[in-house]
């Protein structure tokens, strides 16, 4: 083992890497809930809950193991957050019209963009962008990541509320212009118990942390969990659930479910490139964000090619995905919660992928795992992420204003593309001008400029909401 996953060169071992899974696996495993109850639309489209989760526990498993026994790398990958949403949201806001986007057709619109980016990353267009994009963006861009798992954390554990005081009514399932004092950010209620088990998981790994322990994080969540049920806050009767059975049964999936008839429906290329547009940018990040975070990308050389095959293992889980019956499969960001507990290898990826193939048979007992538990473990990732902020010169306005677009656009519009996107189109544009007047000059490459060219076409032509 310690050959294969080339351990002691990584300065790592067997405890350290499995114990960084299971905290991975811990960090990530609200999607095993999450994504069915997202593309279900909590039983307004007719996927299939139990469907949904099948194939998102074997998405998960399959393509985590993959990527650590093929590439070596300590990344997760997941149906991700965000793009299971607008598939959903795509699927409900056309239910009425006369030509309705089933989700059929959603799951052949991510296959197709699986195919893209497979195309992408043979022809190696994918990993130009680890030499087209300027450090201070990639360190911005784990900045960002960082607040973006930290607003993850806050909302999801109920400790960030937004309150509304609207003067029109808002209407669901949509995006709303609302003044600024019309709608504020607020702390959640702490006679909440989700906010007060959140607050014990964050003051618990905090202190477990500062005393060094290995497996903070892990150690934290469990704990967490411990004091949720002393608090009598958790639901045991889904040990009993007719809705999360013990034994899979794998004849529910919605396997290889496209509809190839409604190829020419009119949102499916608008929803191809969403798909497409987002995975490029959501994945650029996670995976330069973890590999920075893990120490990958020390040697930049080694470390590209590592990115590169990372990337190829990620265009397959599109479309792997896809036919199992789910959303967009992609790196997740979670994966930071592992490298922070010291996950180097593969055998980090292939210690969370097993447990997301476990959870298939222990699906009751994952989901006594409160909440509010791992959403204390993402508030204090985020707190190791932003640390790689010290290598940005706030000083340059050239490199400052792109690198603060991107690191505050992630969390503040709760995308992660929009981040990149932003940062890369104010680099082109202020390192454009700073040529003309510094000194220094500021390298562009060629593909910032088509990048910036892509990015604007779709702000334009495809919109921003979402």
């Amino acid at each position: 083992m310690n050959r294969f996953f080339k351990l002691k060169q990584n300065g790592t071992t067997v405890r350290t890497e499995i114990m960084a899974g299971l905290t991975t696996f811990m960090a990530m495993a609200y999607i095993l809930s999450v994504n069915p109850n997202t593309l279900t639309a909590f039983g307004q489209i007719d996927m299939g809950w139990y469907s949904v989760f099948l194939a998102t526990a074997l998405a998960a498993g399959i393509f985590t193991i993959a990527m650590g026994l093929f590439i070596n790398f300590p990344v997760a990958l997941a149906p991700g957050m965000g793009l299971n949403a607008y598939f959903a949201s795509v699927v409900l806001s056309s239910a009425s019209t006369d030509h309705p986007f089933t989700w059929q057709m959603g799951l052949t619109a991510v296959f197709i963009s699986g195919l893209i980016f497979i195309l992408l990353t043979i022809t190696h267009v994918r990993q130009m962008l680890l030499d087209a994009i300027p450090d201070s963006l990639k360190h911005a861009i784990t900045v960002g990541i960082g607040l973006f798992i930290t607003v993850l954390g806050l909302k999801n554990s109920g400790l960030m509320t937004i309150g509304v005081e609207a003067g029109k009514d808002i209407p669901a399932h949509t995006f709303t212009d609302v003044l600024g004092f019309e709608t504020v950010i607020h702390l959640g209620s702490l006679n909440n118990s989700d906010v007060q088990l959140a607050l014990v998981g964050v003051i618990l790994i905090a202190i477990l942390m500062v005393l060094r322990v290995k497996g903070a994080i892990l150690f934290g969540i469990l704990g967490t969990t411990l004091v949720a049920i002393l608090m009598g806050a958790v639901d045991f009767g889904t040990l009993r659930s007719n809705d999360i059975h013990w034994v899979p049964d794998f004849t529910q999936m919605n396997f290889m479910s496209f509809d190839w008839e409604g190829i020419m429906h009119t949102g499916l290329v608008s929803a191809i490139v969403t798909f497409t547009f987002v995975e490029l940018f959501d994945t650029f990040g996670t995976l330069v964000g973890t590999a920075t975070r893990a120490g990958i990308m020390k040697d930049p050389v080694e470390g590209k090619k590592r990115v590169g095959k990372a990337m190829f293992v990620d265009a397959v889980a599109v479309t792997g995905g896809a036919m199992l019956g789910t959303s967009t499969t992609t790196a997740f960001v979670e994966s930071s919660a592992g490298v922070a507990e010291g996950g180097r290898t593969g055998l980090t990826a292939v210690t969370t992928g097993v447990c997301f193939l476990l959870a298939l048979f222990l699906a009751p007992v994952v989901a006594l795992i409160p909440g509010s538990a791992t959403a204390a473990a993402l508030i204090i990732v985020g707190v190791l992420m932003v640390q790689s902020i010290k290598e940005i010169d706030f000083q340059d306005m050239v490199v400052a204003i792109p690198a603060f677009l991107t690191i505050t656009m992630m969390p503040f519009t709760y995308n992660i593309a929009n981040g990149i996107s932003f940062g890369i189109v104010t680099y082109v544009i202020l390192a454009t001008f700073g040529n003309l007047v510094e000194k220094k000059k500021y390298n562009i490459h060629w593909l910032m400029w088509v990048l910036a060219v892509l990015i604007i076409l779709r702000y334009v032509f495809l919109g921003s909401a979402g």
